[in-house]
């Protein structure tokens, strides 16, 4: 049998946790046909792989991708990191199913202005992800604030009960269309408001189709503990698996309370499948928001639409320019987008290394000025964290960022190398992977990727796309309720 591909000498990570081997892997019609031994096969396309770690294409499970992967399908920022599965609809900000009665509101301004926003039904977006035959796979959460926004006049209220009705309605149909779940972003002005009772009721949904829950938390400063509590009980009361968005001690006063956070949500585990992702930087990156401007850590301004002229610049120092106290200033730059540098290092590895963590790069493509992660997030990882700090091994980090977030939001045949699974791929040189992304300069593609495989198809190799766009829309499938793996 001739293959498609043969990929020889490589060092197989699996994505399973467990430690790599040496092996060859065939691909034949986009899928991982035959692993081992094969000095006797042949192949259209045969490459040396020799020094190099051959992995499973990395999964980013929490992104804001959702209109970008239509407008820009080639996606370099995640492609040229190893990238090959973005899930969107994260914090309860999803493209679909929206109507809006006008300009997006903050931070549904995160996914672009209102003409990005022409998808009404989960139905369209998923038509119109398959249409664009965008570069990398998609799956897709619905959000609670877009669900919001749809049905109520008023965002600075709980739902009526007619309210609730109605978005438990398109939520039920956007499951039935293959969404994997319900997110939400309850720190958010335009969700604040929105009662628990009101998020239980839409998460009953969610039990029927296997589907998950993730939350963008109530708060991540000090009554964080409360809002996991909070998170718990809706997954519980859904009988929905929680994933708990970028776990973080946000803000100076939270700094050191990581291993209270991750009590919690060991105890949680105990009797309910959670888990939670994050990213590997001691920085957060969101809309200009009143609530966190201070002078008790630095903040950098990513974007301003009345003052486009500061993005890249501090807030501290435009304050200071125009004589004000940094509120005001801040008023004056909104509607904007801001890096918050309002985490400690010490705890973003503990998050970082906790079994129950995959990673996430949270990455912001309309900013014009990002947050790295958006180009960095993996490779850092891969080389920062496991290699040069040593806060786990490899593989470790490799079934982060692949296996353990395959199963987690139930995406079959993804997320292992693997006989049978989907040839999704990444090929990289683990002495030299480092992420090149940093808050001065931030659009900048990461060293040490050597080739990247979308459906068994080539489409990043040598710092170059290959301009193949063989990514597909990925449904929920199979049932999530027994738990994670």
């Amino acid at each position: 049998m001739k293959y498609d591909t043969l990929i020889r000498n490589a060092l197989i990570i699996d994505g399973s946790n467990s430690p790599g081997y040496a092996a060859d892997v065939a691909i034949l019609a986009g899928r991982i046909e035959r692993i081992g031994d094969l000095h006797d096969a042949c192949a259209s396309e045969e490459i040396d792989a020799a020094g190099r770690v051959l992995a499973p294409g990395f999964i980013d499970v929490h992104t804001h991708d959702d209109t970008v992967v239509i407008r820009q399908p080639q996606m370099l920022p995640k492609l040229s990191q190893g990238v090959t599965t973005v899930i969107v609809g994260n914090c309860g900000i999803s493209a679909s199913p929206v109507s809006l009665k006008g300009e997006p509101p903050d931070p549904m301004n995160l996914l672009g202005t209102a003409a990005a926003f022409v998808y009404p039904t989960f139905r369209d977006y998923r038509n119109a992800v398959e249409a664009a035959s965008t570069t990398l796979n998609v799956a897709a959460l619905v959000g609670h604030t877009a669900l919001r926004s749809n049905h109520l006049d008023d965002l600075l209220r709980t739902a009526t009960p007619e309210e609730v009705t109605a978005m438990r309605e398109q939520l039920r149909e956007s499951l039935e269309a293959g969404a994997l779940g319900l997110s939400t972003g309850l720190a958010y002005a335009i969700a604040f408001s929105a009662s628990t009772d009101e998020v239980m009721q839409l998460s009953e949904e969610l039990a029927a189709f296997g589907a998950v829950y993730t939350t963008h938390l109530r708060s991540e400063f000090e009554p964080v503990l409360q809002a996991m509590d909070e998170a718990f009980q809706i997954g519980r009361h859904a009988k929905s698996p929680v994933i708990i968005s970028h776990l973080k001690c946000a803000g100076a006063g939270n700094w050191g309370r990581s291993p209270q956070l991750l009590a919690s949500l060991e105890e949680a585990a105990r009797s309910h499948p959670v888990g939670c992702d994050c990213y590997p930087y001691a920085a957060s990156s969101s809309t200009l928001d009143l609530k966190q401007v201070t002078d008790a850590h630095r903040i950098t301004i990513t974007w301003s639409t009345p003052h486009p002229e500061c993005g890249g610049r501090d807030l501290i120092d435009i304050a200071a320019e125009w004589n004000v106290p940094l509120l005001d200033a801040a008023r004056r730059l909104q509607p904007a987008g801001a890096v918050y540098y309002g985490m400690d290092e010490a705890d973003v590895r503990k998050i970082l290394a906790h079994p129950l963590s995959m990673v996430g790069s949270d990455g912001l493509p309309e900013d014009p000025f990002p947050h790295p992660r958006l180009w960095g997030a993996f490779p850092r990882v891969l080389g920062y964290y496991s290699r040069d700090v040593g806060l786990f091994a490899l593989h470790t980090a490799v079934h982060k960022m692949t296996g353990l977030s395959a199963a987690r939001f139930g995406l079959q045949a993804r997320g292992a190398v693997r006989e049978g699974y989907w040839a999704d791929l990444v090929m990289f040189d683990p002495d030299t992977i480092r992420d090149v992304a940093d808050f001065n300069d931030p659009q900048r593609a990461a060293e040490g990727i050597d080739g990247v495989w979308v459906n068994g198809v080539l489409s990043y190799c040598e710092g170059q796309a290959t301009g193949a766009r063989e990514g597909r829309f990925l449904a929920r499938k199979g049932d999530l309720s027994d738990g994670f793996c």
